[in-house]
């Protein structure tokens, strides 16, 4: 008995469905109803009532991500690796007698449009020249390893176009995946 009900349940769920499209009249008016059109409208998606619990076991199946349209923007800016001839100008520029220099503790953030090269430095630091003719030095987290930027670095512009420390990951061409911890500007070394 058990079994019959379970057979017959599903179509019990369809009789509602089918009993809409279904007219009871009595009377002379039964004939004039079956044979007049229907003049009352639908919602759309119920022309067919009987075809509604089908719709809605068709629409369950389907994955959640269909007729969904996502856009995703993203800039990756890559920062080049410095040649020979413009760190020797650019450490020229700051000190012509000396060849060294001292760090002077600058901001968090510099703007990513004003690095025009980087190359690797001693203590695990990155040299990044800036395009206002600035030298500034970047120390890379304890991790990372500063020779694996020799080619240079990738980074994700952010919203307000800073590369900041402690929150932008630079991307080396070789695989390394680092944030810098401390920027600082190269000055000469005073006596």
């Amino acid at each position: 008995m058990n079994s019959l009900v379970a057979l017959l349940s599903p179509l019990a769920l369809l009789l509602p469905a089918v009993a809409v499209g279904v007219h009871e009249t009595s009377g002379p008016q039964n004939e004039v109803a079956r044979t007049a059109p229907r003049t009352e409208s639908l919602p759309v998606g119920l022309e067919n009532p009987a075809a509604e619990p089908f719709r809605v076991l068709d629409n369950a199946r389907r994955p959640p991500t269909e007729n969904q349209v996502r856009i995703e923007q993203r800039v990756i800016i890559r920062i080049a690796p410095s040649s020979p001839r413009t760190v020797a100008r650019s450490m020229n520029r700051i000190a012509d007698d000396t060849d060294r220099f001292e760090e002077e503790r600058v901001g968090d953030c510099v703007p990513i449009g004003g690095i025009a090269a980087v190359q690797p430095a001693n203590n695990n630091r990155l040299l990044l020249f800036m395009r206002d003719r600035r030298v500034l030095s970047a120390a890379l987290e304890r991790s990372c390893n500063s020779e694996d930027y020799y080619l240079g670095f990738y980074v994700e512009r952010s919203g307000d176009g800073q590369l900041c420390s402690r929150r932008d990951k630079l991307q080396s061409r070789a695989g390394a995946s680092c944030r810098f911890t401390k920027l600082s500007r190269l000055v000469a070394e005073r006596d």
